[in-house]
């Protein structure tokens, strides 16, 4: 290997990887050879129990340690020492052909940002993959990756990937466990990096697995739903609040003939319901989504963008003591109604549902406003 700067770094993490880590270095170096690269391996030892460690070593592999285990802190600590134009990224465990390298070096200096490897649209081998990840798992959170972020990425879980040196300067990676891989799609889109794929084929692994399937897809799904507010606040209020809204209008005056049934009050007070959710779902979007921002999470968007810079808290006041007063109204002429039949019986309860939730979401409005105007305020 030259003593100038290499070309390429290759970053293995490596925790009890004895069975195949020797082997995955013999194969990198083979790529190298054959593809005349200039280029190192940094195997990143996550507090192995067993000889991983000196079979790196013995290999030829520069060995660093992390002694905090994880996916992502294994990742962070060997991306600290890789000095390579192009790093690329694989498992320890014989599952990813490092012979297919070129694929991605070759996409990088096509003007890729970060490429990643697409079993799916290559060759899953018999036994590689467990059913539950090949059939359910991984094409469920890569479709709704594919929904939320508007990409058409197959495989976002492939853990063979490859990106420039420069690109990891811009993505701010934090994550310690498995979900740093959707970590690092997220960031390249957020930060609207030129993403790509590349069909590989994918093989039996030696040694045990220590994937947990569905605590670490809960821990995918869960991340990709922090980083879209879109998705998890804001469509589904919209969609609750509008339909609640509605139903609530729409049986203000009376019982409503559907399916073959009479819907009445207490259907009503079901669409009071679904209508304070929604318009409470709504202000947590626009709050995740403006702190987000804010944080560096997001990248700007035009929507938040234009509320932000047109937000006025005695706007937002304003607004919000119109909508409460418009219920205070109508639920002040049914008390006027009951006071003069002496507090008897009285059947104004549309109305009533009706007012109270004008009071519920202009009330909302308003400190939701002051919560705002804290966000986009500037020290």
């Amino acid at each position: 290997m030259s003593e100038t700067a290499p070309d390429v770094s290759v970053v293995i993490p490596c925790l009890n990887e004895e069975k195949a880590i020797g082997a995955c270095i013999d194969e990198v170096q083979a790529a190298f050879r054959h593809s005349r690269i200039n280029g190192e391996i940094i195997v990143v030892d996550n507090a192995s129990t067993d000889a991983s460690a000196q079979i790196a070593a013995g290999h030829g592999a520069r060995v660093v340690y992390q002694s905090e285990r994880g996916y992502g802190s294994a990742y962070l600590e060997g991306f600290k020492h890789a000095k390579g134009r192009y790093i690329v990224m694989a498992d320890a465990d014989n599952t990813y052909d490092f012979g297919e390298m070129d694929k991605f070096i070759a996409a990088l200096k096509q003007g890729n940002d970060l490429v990643m490897g697409s079993r799916f649209k290559g060759k899953i081998h018999r036994g590689a993959m467990p059913w539950l990840n090949r059939y359910l798992g991984n094409p469920v959170l890569s479709g709704l990756c594919r929904i939320f972020f508007g990409t058409s990425l197959s495989d976002i879980h492939c853990g063979m990937r490859a990106f420039k040196r420069e690109a990891l300067a811009k993505m701010t990676l934090k994550c310690q466990g498995m979900e740093f891989a959707t970590e690092m799609v997220m960031e390249a889109l957020q930060r609207r990096l030129k993403v790509s794929e590349v069909p590989i084929q994918y093989y039996p692994r030696k040694g045990c697995s220590k994937l947990r399937p569905f605590a670490d897809g809960w821990r995918h799904l869960r991340f990709m739903l922090l980083f879209c507010p879109t998705w998890l606040y804001l469509w589904p209020g919209v969609i609750l609040g509008a339909a609640g809204l509605f139903a609530l209008l729409l049986l203000s005056g009376g019982p409503v003939m559907f399916a073959g049934h009479a819907w009445d009050t207490h259907a009503m007070i079901n669409a009071a319901f679904l209508t304070i959710l929604g318009y409470q779902l709504i202000n947590l979007g626009v709050f995740a989504r403006v702190f987000g921002e804010q944080q560096g999470y997001f990248a700007p968007d035009q929507n938040m963008l234009f509320i932000t810079r047109n937000f006025d808290l005695e706007k937002g006041i304003l607004i919000g003591l119109a909508l409460f007063f418009i219920g205070f109204g109508m639920n002040f002429f049914v008390f006027v109604e009951w006071w003069r039949r002496a507090f008897g019986d009285l059947h104004r309860i549309r109305e009533s549902l009706v007012g109270i939730t004008f009071m519920i979401i202009g009330l909302q409005t308003i400190f939701s406003s002051f919560f705002m105007s804290l966000l986009v305020m500037r020290r």
